[in-house]
């Protein structure tokens, strides 16, 4: 169960205790939550994070393929809460406290800044392991947050990284330990709240406008 709590200017989003797959329901809810932090008066940011052995374990495949449901309309649903994200007209952070995989590793990427723990937990992109390749919505979204090199590594290596690597290669800002996760992301994000509007709004669309127009193209999502 997904959860928002506001802590003075920070409002905190645990995802919730599980994988935290993104299934259909999982994504409304935290749609909904994002509207409410949309709605807050600055000043105002956001942490995200989780409960448990993982942040997000990525796309629920197995409800996909027991639903039936069209994989381009759920692939477009995910690619347009990376965007939403990605422009959110508050500083964000994503505060990584366990396994950050796939999608679940996207949408970290969707964040302004990542913190993430330093002993234990890896950040991954096992696409090319699971044989599934990346969308271009999806391409777009790691490469416009990423290096170059970083980006080709992951993609292409579907290398795990632990927390020191991360932060070495740029992935994550921060690597800390495990009771300093929530702590420092909550830091990070109360230091930049008063930068909460339309001007930031305005700075990451322009900043990601070739990432966010191809992660809103419903029609082509899967191309």
């Amino acid at each position: 169960m997904t959860t928002l709590e506001r802590h003075g200017d920070v409002f905190v989003l645990d995802l919730g205790g599980s994988e935290n797959r993104f299934h259909p329901d999982w994504i409304a809810a935290v749609n909904g939550h994002l509207d409410e932090v949309t709605k807050a008066d600055s000043p105002a940011a956001l942490v995200t994070t989780a409960t448990g052995k993982f942040f997000s374990n990525g796309l629920d495949l197995d409800w996909l393929g027991a639903s039936g449901a069209d994989f381009g309309d759920y692939v477009a649903d995910v690619h347009a809460l990376f965007a939403r994200v990605l422009a959110l007209p508050v500083i964000t952070v994503a505060a990584l406290q366990g396994h950050t995989f796939a999608a679940g590793a996207m949408l970290s990427l969707a964040h302004d800044f990542r913190v993430m723990r330093a002993d234990r937990g890896f950040w991954c992109l096992p696409e090319v392991d699971i044989e599934i390749p990346f969308s271009r919505g999806m391409s777009a979204l790691i490469q416009a947050r990423l290096t170059p090199q970083t980006a080709h590594e992951a993609m292409t290596t579907g290398r795990r990284y632990g927390g020191a690597d991360a932060q070495a290669a740029g992935i994550v800002d921060r690597a800390v330990g495990e009771e300093a996760v929530r702590a420092t992301a909550i830091e990070i994000a109360t230091a930049n709240a008063a930068k909460a509007g339309q001007t930031l709004s305005t700075i990451k669309e322009r900043m990601y406008a070739s990432a966010l127009a191809t992660l809103r193209d419903r029609e082509n999502a899967l191309t």
